[in-house]
């Protein structure tokens, strides 16, 4: 059980230097190990966005930022794995209430998984639907206790139009196959393998619509999951970048040389001034990202959606923070220079962690993109 007297911060802070030494064996075994979990649980990490009502602790939004963030400059596999099971409330809350109940009833430490691409096919039914699909991405499947799936939704075998065209499918994992696909280049210990059910059953109860569903729950936590879901890639792009950031900096109090280098790189005034625009850039990002969660939660406390120009402009700020977090690590791991493409080296895998994450359609430059046209007047989706 989460020690009450202590905050989630303060727990994950406490767990950091033990996700850190632990960060090789969290990518060898492609999850996060089980005793770990165990002890991010008890940090109330799967809790933080859960209602009070449900035994969570239904914390302010820009909270959960820095929680996420914090466990991510710890472990960027660990970070996106956490964020992902945390916001499970957020996306069950599109379910009706009795659902939700149900599925809180026996705690507050609700993990799931899944797709947000509709890559299923859902067969209307008298009771239902009935289901079948195969969905990449999968983070954290293996130790999630339901996962969801979204699909076209069908009748007599042809696609609807309109409202309810595509529906997310929620299922126990023990009703889904895991298939092993999660071998990858960076954010390895996230186990994002694919999932996928063949001609399962599901009650309408267990359908919700992702992006354009009403939840459930009273609160403005739950009123903007979407939005809340493409900030905290945000964050954890942050956190990875600031690891990069200390590991450089450790890295050259060592007094290393650059080969063919009469002085340390501790002297180069060039790493002075790379240095100090990585780090400011971050900052930067960084705040600008606190900035549009604080206003989004004025927002949802006031009980008003974010409009769409305010859509616009927080997602377009998502994209860009992710890409100056992607530089920072790029110049961290440039400046390593020959040591820093070996397995020993951190650099290697916080560069490979975060160009996995500017891969997320989330943080795409087609987002940035779409804010920008939306800038001009013109009005792009922004389904991720």
């Amino acid at each position: 059980m989460p020690d009450a007297t202590v905050s989630p911060l303060e727990a994950v802070r406490a767990l950091a230097p033990e996700l850190s030494a632990r960060s090789a064996e969290i990518e060898s075994a492609r999850r996060l190990p089980k005793d770990l979990l165990d002890k991010l649980v008890a940090a109330g990490c799967f809790r933080m966005l859960t209602p009070r009502s449900h035994g969570g602790l239904e914390l302010d939004f820009p909270d959960s930022m820095e929680v996420i963030e914090e466990i991510a400059a710890a472990d960027g596999a660990t970070g996106w794995t956490v964020m992902i099971g945390s916001e499970s409330p957020m996306l069950l809350a599109l379910l009706p209430r009795h659902r939700f109940d149900a599925i809180y009833s026996s705690g507050p430490d609700v993990i799931m998984g899944g797709g947000f691409a509709p890559r299923g096919r859902a067969e209307v039914l008298d009771d239902g639907y009935l289901v079948k699909g195969r969905w990449a991405f999968a983070s954290g499947c293996q130790h999630s206790q339901y996962l969801v799936g979204n699909c076209v939704v069908t009748r007599n075998g042809e696609p609807l139009s309109g409202p309810g065209a595509v529906r997310a499918m929620l299922f126990r994992t023990d009703q889904a196959e895991i298939i092993d696909t999660w071998k990858v280049s960076g954010l390895r210990g996230t186990g994002s393998h694919d999932i996928q059910v063949k001609d399962l059953r599901v009650s309408s109860d267990d359908s919700l619509d992702i992006f354009a569903g009403r939840p459930c729950l009273p609160g403005p936590l739950y009123m903007a999951p979407v939005l809340s879901f493409t900030l905290h890639i945000g964050a954890v792009g942050l956190g990875i970048a600031r690891h990069a950031i200390a590991d450089i900096i450790e890295l050259v109090g060592t007094s290393k040389k650059r080969l063919y280098s009469a002085s340390p790189i501790a002297d180069s005034a060039v790493f002075h001034f790379r240095i100090a625009d990585a780090d400011t850039g971050l900052r930067a990002a960084r705040e600008l990202l606190m900035v549009e969660s604080r206003a989004m939660w004025a927002g949802s406390m006031a009980g008003r959606p974010p409009t769409p120009a305010e859509t616009a402009r927080t997602i377009g700020s998502v994209a860009w923070a992710a890409s100056v977090a992607a530089r920072v690590v790029d110049t961290c791991y440039a400046a390593g220079g020959g040591t820093a493409p070996y397995d020993s080296s951190p650099l290697q895998r916080h560069l490979r962690d975060i160009h996995t994450l500017t891969q997320h359609a989330a943080v795409s430059e087609s987002m940035l993109s779409r804010a920008g046209a939306f800038l001009i007047g013109k009005t792009p989706e922004f389904a991720i």
